[in-house]
């Protein structure tokens, strides 16, 4: 498993940004705020896979490279 890529990287911090938004918004009975965090939470999800992805997509490029030059 190579090193997480910038969307993998940017979508564990919207996840944790919403985390912290969705908490406050309970917190203080604020329903947009919370709703606002878990849309964070769900879009960073969907970075962090499509990130995955296309590392994994990658490293499967490079492996067929490598196996092609042996």
């Amino acid at each position: 498993m190579g090193l997480p890529n910038r969307d993998e990287l940017e979508g564990k911090f919207d996840q944790a940004k919403g985390k912290v938004k969705e908490t406050a918004g309970k917190a203080l009975d604020d329903r947009d705020l919370e709703n606002e965090g878990r849309a964070d939470n769900a879009g960073g999800k969907v970075q962090e896979g499509f990130g995955t992805a296309k590392r994994k997509v990658g490293e499967a490029i490079e492996d067929v490279g490598d196996a092609i030059k042996r």
